[in-house]
């Protein structure tokens, strides 16, 4: 057993493995990560679901009888995915029970071109949870102006929703407003809302990426700017559940909201392996990382207990010397959202074309 995995999850934050696929599945892999790595959740996203199934040769006779009883690609994929999803989540029923419905959580997303279409994003949401129909289904919705309204309907309707592809404090407090204003309209119609969770996942190392490449080599605020940029969201978050409005859905019932840091494997290589997973360390978060992220803070992650409330003056620092550097933070944020969007497109096209290619 990992001491740094177990001290990490001491100090609060739930280790999820940001990857699935069938041959994880069917392998033990996933359930020996439970046993021995403290993963506690999975999350997808299209880019995933691409590589997994492209690289198999477990799905191939599935789509073949798919495809031979007359199903469309988009319906051989969705039957692919939510079946591997499904399945995760029975892996993790028993972590979902332990943990009152906090962790045990397998997240799958709405189709990437509905990123700006809240109609869209609504009904695919609805249907998704439909088919998977597991109570410990994150259904992922992506932070765009439109997907805030999609995750208040679907909170209201009574989803779990993985926010995706948040990159700044100010879209951060915009999610945060469209899941509690969901759960307002629950209990404004006499609604439950104690089984309703949701994440905020702000991604975390395409910040660094972005604002790296428009400093001076030699700038004391390189790589710096991610763990700043999430230790000022998350601080927003701890004003926030002391609100008076978060008090008083909490008397109803109220699930926190956790913060998710998302992509946090480290893009540049320079950089210790570990910087986003023991520099962001803190209660009531949720880490999603590759299984090479893991595999480095199981080897030498130097867990120091919370990491994050401590750096909140530190952090502000550091912000506000990249706005005096000319780093207007909510412009990278817009650029990476529309960036992160257009990657997901690429890799649902992708998987759109490695299953016209199988079922030929």
């Amino acid at each position: 057993m990992s001491n740094s995995l177990a001290k990490l999850s001491e100090v609060g934050v739930s280790i999820w493995l940001d990857d699935l696929s069938r041959d994880r599945i069917s392998s033990g892999s996933i359930k020996e990560l439970i046993d021995s790595s403290y993963v506690v959740g999975v999350t997808t996203n299209p880019s995933i679901f691409a590589v997994s199934i492209a690289k198999s040769d477990s799905y191939l006779p599935q789509i073949k009888e798919l495809a031979a009883s007359g199903a469309s690609t988009n319906e051989i994929v969705t039957k692919l995915t939510t079946d591997d999803v499904r399945a995760a989540a029975d892996l993790f029923l028993a972590t979902y029970e332990k943990s009152k419905g906090v962790d045990g959580r397998v997240s799958i997303e709405v189709d990437p071109d509905l990123a700006y279409d809240s109609a869209g994003t609504i009904s695919r949401g609805l249907e998704l949870a439909k088919i998977v129909n597991r109570e410990n289904l994150m259904v992922k919705v992506p932070a765009t102006k439109e997907g805030l309204l999609a995750i208040e309907e679907l909170t209201a309707q009574g989803v779990s929703i993985n926010v995706t592809l948040i990159f700044s404090k100010s879209r951060y407090l915009g999610v945060a407003d469209a899941y509690q204003s969901g759960l307002e309209k629950r209990v404004a119609s006499n609604q439950d809302i104690s089984k309703i969770h949701s994440v905020a996942s702000l991604f975390v190392s395409r910040v660094d990426l972005e604002i790296d490449s428009r400093l001076a080599p030699d700038s004391p605020l390189r790589s710096h700017a991610a763990i700043a940029n999430a230790v000022h969201t998350y601080q927003a978050f701890d004003q926030l559940i002391q609100s008076e409005r978060w008090k008083k859905l909490e008397s109803k019932g109220a699930n926190y909201q956790r913060v998710l840091w998302a992509s946090t494997g480290v893009k540049d290589k320079a950089l210790d392996s570990t910087r986003y997973v023991v520099g962001l360390a803190t209660s009531h978060v949720v880490n999603t990382m590759p299984e090479g992220t893991l595999d480095e803070v199981r080897a030498h992650g130097q867990v120091a207990g919370d990491t994050v409330r401590p750096a909140y003056e530190s952090s502000e620092k550091i912000l506000g010397e990249l706005i005096s550097a000319g780093i207007d933070i909510e412009e990278v944020a817009g650029k990476l959202e529309d960036e992160g969007v257009i990657k997901f497109e690429q890799a649902w096209a992708q998987l759109l074309a490695t299953i016209d290619a199988a079922k030929k």
